[in-house]
């Protein structure tokens, strides 16, 4: 495909020297404008935070630890291994995480941060269904530069079925969120007659992220044959044909 896939240890696999994506618009354009005009849209810088020099050594961790749970899954990583890619002992890691579960919370909660602040979305906010589609699209696009960060996830997800799995309450908890965001502006549309009156709000929230979800696992296994961002594009209008009113 056009983008080409950053392999798992470099360095842009980190997500720590990826280019910020185009932000998705809002407001009541078509999906088709709002395409074009995200490509025209010039990146937006990631903020700045954290200084301190415990927290520069807790972002070096992360970094290493995010490549080993990306490599090797939860229960292959290893802690002394991530120590000695960060060049601490064991011990000097746990100082600042006390177990691989604590470690791995804060990998996933920086990715989901990370997603928020690039791509600009807002689960908690009330968006209109187009702003919903449009959203997606653009973190289709961003995810095509960020092979890293989509195959965290991936791997941690597929791992997160296990019952006793440190991950399984953040897949589920985000599922819940992503959904009840989706519906909420589903609805929205069908209460302002823009969207059939019949529509399955909750399946159809369903089957955008299954589809997005689908798409990168196919797009990570074979990214050659796979162009994910322009796949979801294309799942993302036969969609609005679909459901409008």
């Amino acid at each position: 495909m056009g983008t080409g896939r950053a392999a798992p240890g470099d360095a842009t696999a980190t997500g720590l020297s990826e280019p910020p994506p185009h932000r998705a618009g809002a407001g009541s354009r078509t999906l088709g404008r709002m395409n074009d005009q995200a490509s025209r849209r010039p990146p937006g810088a990631p903020r700045r935070r954290r200084t301190s020099p415990g927290d520069a050594r807790r972002d070096q961790i992360a970094a290493v630890a995010f490549l080993e749970f990306s490599e090797h899954g939860y229960r292959g990583a290893s802690l002394a291994r991530i120590a000695d890619r960060a060049g601490l002992t064991q011990p000097g890691l746990l100082h600042h995480f006390p177990s691989k579960a604590a470690l791995l919370t804060h990998v996933l909660d920086e990715r989901d941060r990370r997603d928020s602040e690039r791509v600009g979305i807002d689960l908690d906010a009330e968006v209109s269904w187009r702003t919903l589609l449009a959203d997606q699209v653009a973190l289709a696009d961003y995810n095509a530069r960020a092979a890293g960060l989509v195959q965290l996830f991936t791997v941690m997800s597929a791992e997160a079925v296990t019952a006793d799995h440190p991950a399984r309450r953040w897949a589920a908890e985000r599922y819940r969120r992503l959904t009840a965001h989706a519906e909420r502006a589903l609805r929205r549309g069908v209460a302002d007659g823009e969207l059939r009156a019949d529509l399955d709000v909750a399946a159809c929230a369903q089957q955008i992220f299954a589809t997005m979800d689908g798409l990168q696992l196919q797009w990570l296994l074979d990214p050659d044959r796979v162009d994910m961002a322009a796949a979801f594009r294309d799942y993302a209008r036969q969609l609005e044909r679909a459901i409008t009113a």
